[in-house]
């Protein structure tokens, strides 16, 4: 695979070139994040006749935190019912209004394995609203919002709070098979005798803690190791990386100042200040980026630190109604949520694939074209990850080698491409990541102008998520 994909990029634009001129029109488009809204364009609505209408009345996150910094000591279910107590404080909905709660995460704290139930009743839910965890690895809280929309397009619920969460500065750390044997063997030991048999066994090594470590069960790599096989595989340089990682940030930045992320809400860390802002972002120049070793392939890989998405603490919650019931409720919806696809494919050449999968599959899926979407929110894992799913999908001959299509579905054009920043700069809770999205693709849609945003992240395993949001008619 690795070789043919190599073969591929002879057919694909000079990646020097390529990233010069991308990166000269992102920070051409970055002048326009002042810009007053302009009214949308007149666009088909994807409602569909006999089915529900499923919209976002809000979504929210408590700010993204590098791991080991402000959230440190806390739990997941803590960070979870932080960003739940503020989608109430901001929708002020009732919460026995609230028919179900969907969370997703991907690291899972033993003690609170279902942490949507935890955090749900830390927030003061009632104890007869079911909640219940998903794991979907990057694309977590994506299927914890597509499960909601399901729930209630099928009429189970009217209202749905899908969220997600990832503490990354306290992961489970467990001892080795061998010590975790002997232990529970142990415990059922009746007489003092067995139990100093089972002791005498017990070796040096046994003590020996099993890390936890971001790398696939199959085939044993890190996702960062696989994020530089693809770069190279499609010729993407350091400077390429480095210069989109550049953006990230400085376009971050400029949202941040300028007040453009809307969803962030403050959080009160019990003993600590007051949390109100991501404190990953941090525009650096090519200079101090370029000083970076590589960080997985030593010592001639291309990703680093810099060009990374970073361990990050966060959690997320957004609020999902049918749309007769946010009106009935008086809320004004802020979009819809129309098709989605998961796509999977081979999880060692192309575990970081899934954008450029499940994009075509959306947009035939939804009945329109790359030029009917006005908003682009991609996840970015690696600089390199995303740059290669652009040049991919911007490759007639991989859409006909190993997409099974005749032609390309084309590249975003970079005006439209992330203009607030992305899991670059603003952080990567893996499970919380789906949520802010969606909620950008919203806000960006009523703030750029515009009808359509596509929403599409890649997730360990080989998997990956797209989905549609309609502005709400304003």
């Amino acid at each position: 695979m690795s070789s043919m994909l190599t073969h591929a990029v002879r057919n694909l634009p000079a990646p020097s070139a390529w990233a010069a001129r991308a990166f000269a029109r992102s920070l051409g488009c970055s002048s326009q994040l002042q810009a007053a809204a302009v009214q949308p364009k007149s666009k088909k609505t994807l409602a569909k006749s006999g089915v529900k209408n499923v919209v976002v009345v809000e979504g929210v996150r408590i700010p993204f935190l590098q791991s080991g910094t402000s959230y440190a000591d806390l739990m997941p279910h803590d960070l979870a019912r932080a960003a739940l107590q503020g989608l109430l404080n901001r929708t002020s909905v009732p919460r026995d209004v609230v028919d179900y709660i969907v969370y997703g995460t991907v690291i899972q704290e033993v003690k609170t394995s279902n942490v949507a139930r935890e955090a749900a009743l830390g927030a003061g839910f009632s104890d007869k609203t079911p909640a219940h965890t998903v794991t979907m690895a990057c694309i977590s809280s994506n299927q914890a919002m597509t499960t909601g929309v399901g729930m209630i397009a099928a009429g189970q619920c009217d209202v749905v709070v899908a969220g997600g969460v990832e503490l990354m500065s306290d992961v489970p750390i467990r001892h080795s098979r061998k010590m975790r044997k002997t232990m529970l063997t142990l415990n059922r030991a009746k007489t003092l005798g067995q139990k100093l048999s089972l002791i005498s066994k017990i070796r040096p090594d046994y003590f020996t803690p099993e890390l936890p470590a971001v790398a696939e069960f199959s085939t044993s790599e890190t996702m960062g190791h696989s994020a530089d096989r693809l770069a190279a595989a499609f010729a993407i340089s350091r400077l390429e990386q480095d210069e989109y990682a550049l953006r990230s940030h400085t376009l971050a930045k400029k949202a941040q100042d300028g007040g453009l992320l809307l969803d962030v809400v403050p959080f009160k860390v019990p003993g600590k200040d007051t949390v109100t802002k991501d404190n990953g972002i941090r525009p650096s120049s090519m200079e101090q980026m370029g000083k970076l070793k590589p960080a997985f392939v030593k010592p001639y890989g291309t990703v680093t630190a810099a060009n990374s998405s970073f361990l990050t603490d966060g959690a997320s919650a957004i609020l999902l109604m049918s749309e007769e019931k946010a009106l009935a409720l008086g809320y004004k919806p802020k979009a819809y949520l129309r098709d989605f696809v998961y796509v999977s494919q081979d999880p060692k050449d192309q575990l970081l694939l899934g954008p450029t999968y499940a994009t075509p599959k959306v947009l035939e899926k939804a009945g329109l074209t790359m030029a009917d979407i006005d908003v682009f929110e991609f996840h970015e894992a690696f600089a390199g990850q995303i740059l290669a799913n652009l040049k991919a999908m911007d490759s007639d001959w991989f859409a006909q080698n190993y997409m099974g299509r005749k032609s390309k579905v084309g590249a975003p054009p970079l005006d439209k491409f992330n203009n607030w920043g992305g899991s670059l700069s603003l952080g990567h809770p893996f499970g919380a990541t789906g949520c802010r999205l969606v909620i950008t693709a919203a806000h960006r849609l009523k703030k750029e102008g515009g009808q359509y945003g596509l929403v599409a992240a890649c997730a360990a395993g080989g998997q990956g998520h797209a989905m549609i949001v309609e502005l709400y008619p304003q």
